[in-house]
């Protein structure tokens, strides 16, 4: 082999050494002499060699998970909360030159803002407004990490852990709550039917034919369900006004 086809081989080689390929869903972060050049990719790229070197991310979504933190609320109920961070890269360059472990940094900026946010509420806004919790701290972890190129999708806490001695007083407090809606709703139906019973003892009163009515049909009722004869006490005004119909009754039937 001459000295020209052996330069012509250490040629190819070269340039053959500096061919790189990645993935649809990875960038390379390419420095020169120490200094950032470009980003390169995805498919097929060239890096000059022995000048050029490349730092490869990952900008689909990652998953964290954030590990159980014991914190105090704002009324002073300890509790032990986790939670779930999901993140990814939106500008390369930066996770790399703006943060040395982008992946690290963001789980402790989520660590610390998870205590940090617990602590500015009470333990029923922890219980009962996860939502609005969840979506706080995004936004905290967020605005963090947008330095870092780092976007945050979406924060969930999983599980929050309370003292057994305060679930045992929130049952307590739920038992109350139910006893109390309980005696509330047999309350509103004696008051319906006082009312009720108001409502009928005015319209007696304003005709007592009407009593005496309700009376004898109450004697009716008990005779047919006991199967016995009942013998009933006529008061004389009723007796009177059914002479009284019976005789009106007789004369328009002789008039007519």
């Amino acid at each position: 082999m001459t000295n020209s086809q052996i330069v012509i081989l250490i040629i190819v080689v070269f340039l053959l050494s500096g061919i790189r390929i990645v993935n649809e869903y990875v960038r390379s972060v390419v420095f020169r002499l120490g200094r950032f050049k470009r980003i390169a990719g995805p498919g097929l790229y060239w890096i000059i060699p022995l000048i050029e070197w490349q730092k490869t991310i990952d900008m689909r979504t990652r998953t964290v998970t954030v590990e159980r933190q014991e914190t105090i609320t704002k009324d002073s109920v300890t509790v032990k909360v986790d939670a779930v961070l999901w993140y990814r890269v939106i500008d390369a360059a930066k996770s790399v030159i703006a943060v040395e472990n982008y992946g690290l940094a963001v789980h402790q900026v989520a660590l610390t803002s998870l205590r940090n946010i617990i602590g500015q509420h009470l333990l029923d806004e922890v219980l009962k407004d996860r939502n609005t919790i969840n979506q706080s701290l995004r936004e905290i972890v967020d605005s963090a990490t947008e330095a870092w190129g780092v976007k945050i999708e979406m924060v969930e806490m999983k599980d929050v852990e309370i003292p057994e001695a305060m679930q045992r007083a929130m049952a307590r407090e739920a038992e109350a709550v139910r006893e109390k809606r309980a005696r509330l709703i047999k309350a509103e139906a004696e008051q319906e039917a006082a009312s009720k019973l108001s409502d009928g003892a005015r319209q007696i009163s304003e005709n007592p034919i009407a009593l005496e009515l309700r009376r004898m049909q109450m004697i009716a009722e008990v005779g047919a369900e006991q199967n016995t004869t009942t013998i009933v006490l006529m008061p004389s005004d009723f007796v009177n006004l059914a002479g009284e119909f019976a005789a009106m009754l007789h004369r328009k039937a002789k008039d007519n």
